[in-house]
């Protein structure tokens, strides 16, 4: 048994992974560290990731600028123990015996840095509370 099987797997699910979903992931790779395994995924990828919110992270010391979007996959959902949708409504394929949550978060797509600062904000509380719960 590897060591990745015994962490709790959280997958971040929206419809572009160009926001919400890489905010999440960066939020909890940073403030979780090894603690936790992260994936996000979107059900129809953009090409790149919003430049607004690679700015808002990178305002809290967050690079991610480097990242890119990804296709959300039935095996990233079934290897994740934890399953937080974001707006990406019926798309995400469900499997008993996971944890799923659904953060209402308004979408930054087409949003300058300003409206991106508070979905920002409320992602990283919504983050640190995840991380009480599962870490």
């Amino acid at each position: 048994m590897s060591d990745t099987a015994a962490l709790p797997s959280v997958l971040f699910v929206c419809v572009h992974n160009a926001g919400r979903s890489q905010m999440a992931t960066a939020f909890l790779t940073h403030l979780a560290g090894d603690r936790v395994e992260v994936r996000s995924a979107g059900s129809a990828p953009a090409d790149t990731v919003n430049p607004a919110v690679v700015q808002a992270m990178s305002e809290v010391g967050i690079d991610i600028s480097a990242e890119v979007p990804k296709v959300l996959t039935t095996e990233a959902v079934q290897a994740s123990d934890v399953v937080i949708t974001m707006g990406c409504g019926d798309t995400c394929p469900v499997f008993p015996g996971k944890r799923y949550l659904d953060w209402q978060l308004p979408d930054p797509a087409g949003q300058g840095v300003d409206a991106v600062r508070p979905i920002r904000d409320e992602i990283e509380q919504r983050i640190r509370q995840l991380i009480e719960e599962i870490a």
